[in-house]
């Protein structure tokens, strides 16, 4: 059930926040959901979107940090088939030679690598560990954000930003957890890091789809493709 006002409040070690504040994607009010020791969520029934208080959000040097513990690696065969939950259904949907973005590589880019495997040519972005902006003057036939979008702090900015480098009729493939219920969120697991600022349903993501001219094509389980119409 939804923490009541109380609970909300009773941490006493930090200040009390504002019960409401403007989501983060879609500017409308969003109200107080649960705290738990490290910070406060909020969720916006406008867009469905749930998401940490920004005064909570990690400095960058603090968020590498934990970045740096990640061990990938392209050799790890269970990585390899964690990640083809996503890459399988994308590349039934390109052609061989398909131009390709990995938005959010992270420290041992690997899906890209599976994608030149299956005949596609990659480029790769991340903000810490490929930080080459010259990838985000281009667009593509496709690009991948695994594990990537939890981590947006300016969500309606950076969705954005992902259409932008998609082509006409390009594919997005968006790997997440998505959250089951508002209700049972304090129990989830998946809040507990850190470095996970924003947190999705399916309506969260109808919604962005509708803004930045996409339309969604699959979902199951923990992957979603978009086509840019």
């Amino acid at each position: 059930m939804l923490s009541s006002q109380n609970e909300f409040d009773s941490v006493p070690s930090r200040p009390r926040l504002a019960r409401n504040l403007d989501c983060l994607l879609c500017a409308h009010v969003a109200t107080g959901l649960v705290r738990d020791r490290r910070r406060a969520y909020y969720h916006c029934a406008h867009c469905e979107l749930i998401f940490a208080d920004p005064t909570s959000h990690l400095v960058p040097e603090a968020e590498q940090t934990v970045y740096n513990q990640h061990k990938n690696s392209p050799s790890d065969q269970n990585y390899r088939r964690f990640l083809n939950q996503l890459a399988q259904p994308l590349l039934e949907q390109l052609s061989a030679g398909a131009q390709g973005l990995d938005y959010g590589c992270g420290p041992g880019p690997t899906l890209s690598r599976m994608f030149e495997e299956a005949g596609m040519t990659m480029q790769l972005y991340d903000p810490y560990f490929a930080p080459d902006t010259q990838a985000l003057n281009c667009t593509y036939d496709f690009v991948t954000c695994t594990e990537v979008v939890e981590h947006f702090y300016e969500p309606a900015k950076d969705w954005a930003r992902l259409a932008s480098l998609l082509r006409p009729g390009g594919w997005l493939g968006v790997m997440t957890r998505f959250y089951e219920s508002a209700d049972r969120f304090d129990q989830w697991y998946y809040k507990n890091d850190p470095t996970h600022v924003c947190f999705y349903n399916l309506q969260t993501l109808q919604w962005i789809a509708a803004q930045i001219g996409l339309t969604i094509k699959h979902q199951a389980h923990n992957v979603v493709l978009f086509v840019k119409t």
